[in-house]
């Protein structure tokens, strides 16, 4: 049946606009819209009632009226023509071409809702990713499959520590197929350029597909650009057995476009003025990593929010907690000590990490050491609040032990440069070298036999045993 055009726009509301007389339209559905001048935008179907259709545009609604717009829907859901060559391309939240390379032409074209994970089909992640950083390789470990969001804030650096990430990220023994897809959601140019350049300087651009909604871009792009980048991931997965790690900074960018178009629908608010349904919204992008059993490709995701006002109490932080398997925080505090990057430990967390560590994938003694350094800095971190308050020269002894075991976890752990790519083994290494000021009665976490194999001295002949 051929498309039919109406002329019945009835009203302009932010980003949406309200068609009447669609007796046939579908949620979900692409419309075409034409303005007088000859201009077309694309919109999509967001609710239909009674004949009325309500339409969100992508792009701006300047210039619609009443009477000289046309609306032509599509009988199609939103999809995206994949291809193995969007590897080194950039995109535009919309899909299409940004780096002046030519149209992804395929015949295979994926619907950007995706395919459900039947829970049944499945497989539990397992494989340990070795991302190069200390303070997720050894203390809040990414397995392949999970969801492991980074809860960052206003002017901390989570960009860089995306792309560092990103750049490094890999499964170690393995030769297999591995592609980033990295999706921007309302960040400047000057980030997005960042990105690029990172990408094209550390020559890992061609493994990588890009797809930037920039800040100045309409904000209802924001809704479709991480679907478009979950699409292309799935497509690389599932029908390429590549193993992909899909970035998407900022989630939070998406939920203010999702509360832009709640308003203009005039919804009952939620929580913060979010909508209701933003949970559902949020597990409908996060669910859609994971491994399937049978097939050799899986899906990686590291979402990236920031947390407004520094709140982890905040819709945004605190559903998608909810949803996803730990959250790596960033510390406001940390980053003004120049740690960098200035990943919290304490308040980290990886729901899975015991899945992906111990012998035969990291280390058998993994567990314990982190375990023991989670301890040993968080006594640290208490001696530090009593030596701000009774002076450092009334602790004591052990207090004294266990500060200058935070200090160090800090400054030689946590703290890591930009282009320092640290393999698993010197990241245990290192959470050794922490250790060694302690006496083996202080180490209540590890098991003898582990410090008997992996302890060392201290340069002051400390009462760790050596090798």
């Amino acid at each position: 049946m051929p498309n039919v055009s109406y002329k019945t726009l009835d009203k302009v509301a932010g980003p949406l606009i309200f068609v009447k007389g669609v007796d046939n339209a579908a949620y979900g559905e692409m419309v075409e819209i034409k303005l007088e001048n000859g201009e077309r935008r694309q919109g999509q179907v967001l609710d239909t009632s009674q004949g009325l259709a309500v339409v969100q545009v992508f792009g701006q609604t300047l210039g619609l009226n009443t009477t000289g717009t046309s609306t032509t829907f599509l009988g199609e859901t939103a999809t995206l023509s994949v291809s193995d060559e969007m590897l080194g391309r950039v995109f535009d939240g919309l899909g299409n071409p940004k780096d002046n390379g030519p149209k992804i032409v395929s015949k295979e074209k994926f619907d950007l809702v995706g395919s459900s994970i039947n829970p049944y089909s499945r497989e539990e992640p397992s494989e340990f990713i070795q991302t190069g950083m200390s303070n997720i390789d050894g203390m809040n470990t990414l397995v392949r499959g999970q969801k492991l969001p980074i809860f960052s804030a206003s002017g901390l650096p989570h960009n860089q520590l995306a792309s560092q990430i990103a750049r490094q990220a890999q499964v170690l023994g393995t030769e297999e197929n591995f592609s980033v897809v990295f999706a921007a959601i309302g960040i400047t140019s000057e980030e997005a350029n960042f990105f690029i350049k990172q990408f094209e300087e550390s020559g890992s651009l061609e493994r990588t597909a890009l797809f930037l909604n920039l800040s100045s871009d309409p904000s209802m792009e924001r809704i479709l650009t991480p679907r478009l980048a979950l699409t292309t991931a799935e497509f690389l997965a599932y029908e390429r057995e590549q193993h992909v790690l899909v970035i998407l900074t900022d989630m939070t960018n998406y939920c203010e476009a999702l509360r832009e178009i709640s308003a203009a629908r005039e919804e009952v608010p939620g929580r913060r003025g979010y909508p209701g349904y933003l949970y559902t919204d949020l597990a409908s992008i996060y669910e859609r990593a994971g491994k399937i059993k049978g097939r050799k490709g899986s899906v990686t995701q590291l979402p990236i929010l920031t947390m407004p006002a520094d709140d982890i109490t905040h819709p945004i932080p605190d559903l998608t907690g909810y949803i996803t398997e730990g959250q790596i925080v960033m510390n406001r505090e940390l980053h003004r000590a120049n740690i960098q990057p200035p990943v919290d430990v304490l308040t980290s967390l990886s729901r899975l990490m015991n899945q992906g560590i111990g012998e035969g994938r990291t280390r058998e003694d993994h567990r314990q050491l982190a375990d023991q350094l989670y301890a040993a800095y968080a006594q640290g971190k208490d001696a530090r609040a009593l030596a701000a308050i009774v002076g450092e020269g009334a602790l004591s002894d052990l207090d004294r032990k266990f500060l200058i075991v935070a200090n160090d976890f800090e400054k030689k752990f946590v703290h890591q440069g930009p282009n320092e790519n640290r393999s698993i083994e010197q990241t245990l290494s290192l959470g050794w070298d922490l250790l060694a000021g302690l006496s083996e009665t202080e180490l209540t976490r590890i098991k003898p036999e582990f410090i008997a194999k992996y302890a060392k001295k201290t340069s002051t002949g400390g009462t760790n045993k050596s090798e």
